[in-house]
């Protein structure tokens, strides 16, 4: 008498696996990293322009809260330029700018509590975020730029609480 085996295993196909990219390195296509990193690169020579248009945005937002007074809207509109500088400063080379603007974005992050925001310490940001540009400090842990920011934060906590 034979025995046979009435089952059969019959393994799962893995969809997931390749969504996710098959069998490349943890999913990601290393040569479209490495094009993606060479027009970055290529592009690095706009960085500037495009900083400097991204802090004049967020000036002209100074001056419309300054003008029009602190109201939700431009006070938002103010969030939303720092918010803006927060994500790109350090794509642009700047992380004191992305950390400066990471204070400002804490300052004036909660609605409720945005109109009662000190201007002058509104102000020592942006004027921070412009100096930096203005005198190249790019890194966080530049002697001046590092205390400017420990400042800034300070503040920003004093007022927090």
């Amino acid at each position: 008498m034979s025995q046979q085996n009435p089952s059969q295993m019959i393994p799962p196909s893995n969809t997931l696996r390749l969504k996710l990219g098959g069998g490349r390195l943890g999913g990601i296509d290393a040569a479209a990293i490495a094009k993606a990193e060479a027009a970055l690169k290529s592009l690095a020579g706009n960085f500037s322009q495009w900083l400097q248009d991204e802090i004049t945005k967020l000036d002209a937002a100074r001056q419309e809260v300054k003008v029009q007074g602190m109201t939700p809207e431009t006070m938002e509109n103010l969030y939303l330029r720092a918010h803006d500088l927060k994500g790109l400063g350090t794509t642009y080379g700047y992380q004191l700018i992305t950390r400066i603007a990471g204070s400002l974005c804490k300052l004036i992050d909660e609605k409720d509590k945005r109109l009662s925001a000190p201007m002058s310490l509104v102000d020592a940001h942006i004027d921070g975020i412009k100096a930096a540009v203005r005198d190249d400090i790019k890194s966080d842990t530049h002697p001046v730029g590092a205390a400017l920011a420990q400042e800034l934060e300070r503040r920003v906590r004093e007022f927090a609480s």
